[in-house]
């Protein structure tokens, strides 16, 4: 996958520096972030604008190629959150440093994704106590 710099310049700044799945802020983790094609180019999804989020290290190697996983409170199959076509806030809420959802899509992205796997957290309620985090609302 070849992405221009231009390319690459308009994903970083429409995810204002952040991973479009947890919300990290890249400024606060070590890994520099990646692009990651919402629709996999396994799958054909396009290198394009529309087709790619800013991902940080750890939800890109966990989503990999997935666009569905199941949802822990159903065990039913459910799509990912898709960065492009949904809105962050009507699927994901912060209850201090665990992210929570009502949606399938939430969920099945939170458990997926291991957002609220233990040094996750951990990480994330030092930077509540530095005052960092979580980010601004974006609706």
């Amino acid at each position: 996958m070849t992405i221009s710099v231009a390319l690459r310049r308009a994903i970083w700044q429409r995810a204002e520096n952040r991973c479009e799945y947890c919300q990290m802020p890249q400024d606060f983790d070590p890994v520099t972030f990646e692009i990651d094609h919402v629709i996999p180019e396994k799958m054909n999804g396009a290198t394009e604008l529309q087709n790619l989020c800013l991902a940080c290290f750890k939800c890109n190697n966990h989503k990999g190629p997935n666009i569905a996983a199941i949802d822990p409170k159903t065990s039913e199959k459910a799509f990912l959150f898709d960065p492009r076509s949904h809105n962050w806030f009507e699927h994901f809420r912060w209850d201090g440093p665990i992210l929570r959802s009502e949606t399938p899509e939430g969920r099945a992205t939170i458990e997926l994704l291991q957002v609220n796997v233990g040094h996750r957290v951990a990480h994330r309620r030092q930077l509540i106590v530095e005052g960092v985090f979580p980010p601004g609302n974006r609706a």
